[in-house]
């Protein structure tokens, strides 16, 4: 994946902050798994398990807390 896409970290809100963090995450995912026949075949395995979506909520979570340091806590 070449094209560029994530120019700034700097989020007008918090809502979006947590928006963008929710892309980095996903993102993520895309880098780790480019295949998406892979990805849509695996979704099954993932979206019921509780520890899954914990594991991806904690993530998510991380992303925020980066996103929310760039942007001084929209002081």
């Amino acid at each position: 994946m070449a094209d560029t896409w994530l120019t700034s970290l700097i989020t007008a809100t918090p809502q979006e902050g947590f928006e963008l963090a929710i892309t980095l995450s996903r993102r993520g995912v895309k880098y780790t798994q480019p295949n998406t026949e892979v990805l849509h075949r695996l979704r099954p395995d993932y979206a019921e398990n509780a520890d899954s979506l914990t594991a991806a909520s904690q993530v998510i979570a991380i992303n925020f807390q980066t996103v929310a340091a760039a942007n001084n806590y929209w002081r």
